[in-house]
């Protein structure tokens, strides 16, 4: 748990800093991007990379589905009628994509933005245990590596961090200890994984259904179950997990001399306490749970007495990492 004194200073290294945030659309970003213009009003610049065709659909994007939410409510309270020229002055929306090189952002863009950011929080990904290989594949070991690409073009980066998950662990028991993953590493004794072979495997797939004339729903279970199929044969219980592995393999494998921390989150529920105790956005993971038994659905849940469950409430703790920082693995970021 962070410390008053602590948390003044991490609220205080934000100052004057630009920050690229991917994902910032989905639960977990918004919150971030909520947080950080409310305790640091002084944050220079926070550019949000959004999948949009241009900079007005981006825009449109980011007010809808980021600062149009109820959680920015008391950032809105705060700043009253200037709240819009507040969003106006900080926030800088970037149409594009991880799953392209360079974020689909034409050479001009990138180089200005290379020469300005701090730091990059990589929240972008898809969390469907699954999703299509092909889809997982591009957003979470792609994404992953055109991050890092881009990072190692940014003249003063102080930090880049990636959000993955407890689970790439996968089902083992025990002490598992947070160590980086190495290239080719799997949980399954006596296999080798060649993240270049997966992605020609998928490519080859593609071809071979479209060749065949393959209808939508066919060609979405192909590859749904090719996610599976693949995941299982290395140890992962599934395409998200697996997918995910991958990302941290190709940072890990990539990073150079990039100060690097890599966020491992076990199950992520509402908001802890502030701005809005109890907030969250869609059913998720165990909400459901939760739903069916405040509703009075659910009367009974069989569970083993003797099973630890790790869940996650987000709370406004950001830890500052130095240019030194090495290869670090957390999974409490968030916790109180």
């Amino acid at each position: 748990m962070i410390g008053e004194m602590d948390a003044d200073m991490v609220v205080g290294y934000f100052g004057g800093k630009s920050m690229l945030i991917t994902g910032s659309t989905g639960f977990l970003g918004k919150v971030l991007v909520e947080k950080i213009l409310r305790v640091q009003p002084d944050v220079k610049k926070l550019f949000l990379l959004v999948r949009a065709p241009d900079i007005e659909s981006a825009k449109l994007r980011i007010q809808t589905e980021v600062t149009g939410r109820e959680i920015f409510l008391v950032l809105k309270e705060k700043h009253g009628m200037g709240f819009d020229d507040f969003i106006e002055e900080k926030i800088c929306p970037l149409a594009g994509d991880i799953m392209y090189e360079n974020f689909g952002l034409d050479t001009a863009n990138l180089r200005e933005l290379s020469k300005d950011i701090d730091i990059i929080v990589n929240i972008a990904a898809t969390t469907n245990f699954s999703e299509r290989y092909d889809v997982a594949f591009d957003a979470n070991v792609l994404g992953a590596k055109h991050v890092c690409a881009f990072a190692r073009k940014c003249t003063k980066l102080k930090m880049l961090l990636h959000v993955s998950t407890a689970y790439v662990a996968g089902e083992l028991e025990g002490l598992i200890l947070e160590k980086p993953f190495l290239m080719g590493e799997t949980l399954k004794e006596g296999t080798h994984l060649d993240i270049e072979s997966e992605l020609n495997l998928i490519r080859e797939t593609r071809r071979e259904l479209k060749a065949n004339c393959s209808l939508e729903k066919a060609e979405r279970r192909t590859m749904k179950e090719l996610g599976l199929k693949r995941a299982r044969q290395f140890g992962w219980p599934n395409t998200y997990v697996f997918t995910k592995a991958m990302g941290e393999m190709l940072l890990g494998h990539l990073r150079g001399e990039l100060p690097v921390v890599i966020l491992r989150p076990s199950i992520i529920t509402s908001i802890l306490k502030e701005p809005l105790p109890g907030w969250m956005e869609g059913v998720r993971t165990i909400d459901s749970v939760f739903l069916g038994y405040a509703k009075q659905a659910l009367k009974f849940f069989l569970v083993d007495p003797n099973t630890i469950m790790d869940v996650v409430s987000l709370h406004p703790h950001i830890e500052n990492f130095k240019r030194d920082t090495p290869l670090f693995l957390n999974t409490s970021l968030f916790r109180d």
